[in-house]
């Protein structure tokens, strides 16, 4: 099979391409870093080798992503629909999945929660701008009134949560992969 076919074997050709191109590494880089010779490498690229689930794990794992990333099919979707969080007054809108970070825009309603134990810590570091309206940030101890168009980062290691202050709120947030592990289980369990 070749990268020219279209399938989803060309389309993950490529898409091992257009990684190791975006982080800036040669062919001998990536190489080394899957521990598979150069001319594997170069082979699986162009098409003149089959790709092996053994090697795809592999390679993914060197380009700091994900298997299912990495053989996803690609989507038609442009417009993306909001996930309703009725219970904590959210809705939220994935912009944006790269490997290693993940950009979220969320409309909130509810104020933070009053209680340190209802506030989350995991591994990780956010980002947010406020699009709209005035979030309230708690982290540990500390609050934070950040208005639109200001921002914040801290590390997520500390307890924190976010809500609104006095009606609607949008923000812009930015998670790094440990971040959005977090905010996944946290969502999920």
């Amino acid at each position: 099979m070749t990268q020219d076919d279209g399938d989803l074997d060309g389309l993950v050709r490529k898409r091992i391409r257009a990684l190791r191109v975006a982080q800036g590494w040669s062919l001998e880089e990536l190489a080394a870093r899957a521990r598979i010779s150069q001319s594997t490498l170069s082979r699986i690229e162009n098409g003149q080798r089959r790709l092996a689930l053994d090697q795809l794990v592999t390679l993914a794992r060197a380009l700091d992503t994900s298997l299912d990333q990495l053989v996803e099919t690609a989507a038609d979707d442009v417009v993306s629909y909001p996930t309703v969080d009725a219970a904590h007054g959210q809705l939220r809108w994935l912009m944006k999945a790269e490997p290693g970070m993940s950009v979220v825009r969320q409309r909130m309603t509810n104020p933070p929660p009053d209680k340190l134990s209802r506030m989350r810590a995991h591994p990780g570091r956010e980002w947010l701008v406020v699009l709209s309206g005035t979030a309230i940030l708690l982290l540990g101890n500390r609050r934070f009134r950040i208005e639109t168009n200001q921002a914040a980062e801290f590390p997520t290691m500390l307890p924190h949560a976010i809500g609104t202050e006095s009606g609607p709120c949008e923000i812009l947030g930015i998670f790094d992969r440990d971040a959005r592990r977090g905010h996944q289980r946290g969502a999920t369990g």
